[in-house]
């Protein structure tokens, strides 16, 4: 297997735990907790397994700066600028959406990293602004480093074909690992990871904002092109790629009564706080499917959190997440 370049800051291996609060109450499989929301890097997540890899890279070819893009409230964008302050890089993040009138949990911490932020109201013109923001930063010996969307390349996708290797290692049997998907990085990885390091298990994205077919060919593309970077190339089918899409139909980063239950249940039953976007809709996902019986009795499901937390303090989200909201106070169905 090829060395590829690797930094070591994440907090690692991180801990599997048991869910027995919320198994018991369930009445289905038995659920454990994957805690990549203890990764160590700026309240952690999945994308500082992915930085170790990208910030490595950046740093051989010599980069000055980090420039990245995602929402305002991007859990990416916050581990990406505390990682760019860490190794003594420039940061510049361009961020859609509405910006609150107080900075707030993650555009917070970007701006107390240190980042410089761009803000791009409309998403359409993100893509243009952000190689705008690139070429500017070039054309005056920045050097920049462009952290790919959600840290998703075939560098970032390692950080998670690396995290299956992990978990194996940790002697930890589960039939199904179910996680949040989206720009398609960590999805790559853990089905890379599969490949490679021979888990028998089945891998199940729960799409935050994409459909399946998206997901498929994005997430099948990305592992192959990954698993040069280990050597010889895999080819990895869109058909290999698991993914469901039924819980995202109300559209990124709207809270529907199924993210609300799951950061409460999961905040009521065992002290552990889901994010509203990402690890909420998820868990939504796994609940609901767990009630269907799609996953059965006497099988174990990993939940991989993939942390986010810091998002619960935006006002936007705290607003319908709090406790009365649960049971019927969310913005949509």
């Amino acid at each position: 297997m090829n060395q590829t370049p690797r930094l070591h800051f994440a907090h690692l291996p991180t801990p599997v735990e048991e869910l027995p609060n919320l198994s018991r109450e369930l009445g289905g499989p038995r659920i454990l907790v994957k805690r990549d929301d203890q990764t160590g890097l700026a309240f952690g997540g999945n994308k500082t397994r992915k930085l170790e890899f990208l910030v490595a890279e950046a740093q051989e070819q010599g980069a000055r700066m980090l420039i990245s893009a995602g929402a305002v409230q991007s859990n990416h964008c916050r581990q990406t600028a505390a990682a760019a302050a860490r190794y003594g890089l420039e940061c510049t993040l361009v961020l859609t959406g509405e910006m609150p009138g107080q900075p707030s949990a993650n555009i917070l911490l970007d701006q107390l990293f240190g980042a410089k932020i761009v803000h791009v109201a409309d998403r359409k013109d993100r893509d243009w602004i952000l190689q705008k923001t690139f070429d500017e930063a070039t054309e005056i010996g920045k050097k920049p480093y462009l952290v790919p969307y959600g840290g998703s390349s075939p560098t970032g996708a390692l950080g998670y074909a690396f995290a299956m290797e992990e978990f194996l290692n940790q002697g930890i049997h589960a039939d199904w690992m179910v996680f949040g998907t989206s720009s398609g990085g960590t999805h790559a990885g853990l089905v890379l990871g599969q490949r490679v390091f021979g888990y028998k298990g089945k891998v199940l994205g729960i799409s935050i904002d994409e459909s399946v077919e998206w997901l498929q060919e994005h997430v099948s593309a990305l592992a192959s092109s990954a698993s040069e970077k280990l050597g010889e190339r895999i080819e990895v089918a869109p058909a290999e790629v698991l993914a469901n899409a039924d819980y995202c139909r109300a559209g990124y980063g709207v809270l529907t009564n199924a993210e609300c239950e799951a950061v409460n249940l999961f905040a009521r039953r065992e002290g552990l706080l889901l994010d509203p976007v990402y690890t909420g809709r998820a868990a939504a996902g796994m609940i609901d499917l767990i009630r269907k019986g799609f996953f059965k009795k006497g099988e174990t499901v990993l939940f991989w959190h993939t942390g986010g937390q810091p998002a619960l303090f935006a006002e936007k989200y705290a607003s319908v997440i709090a406790p009365p909201a649960f049971g019927g106070v969310a913005t949509k169905q």
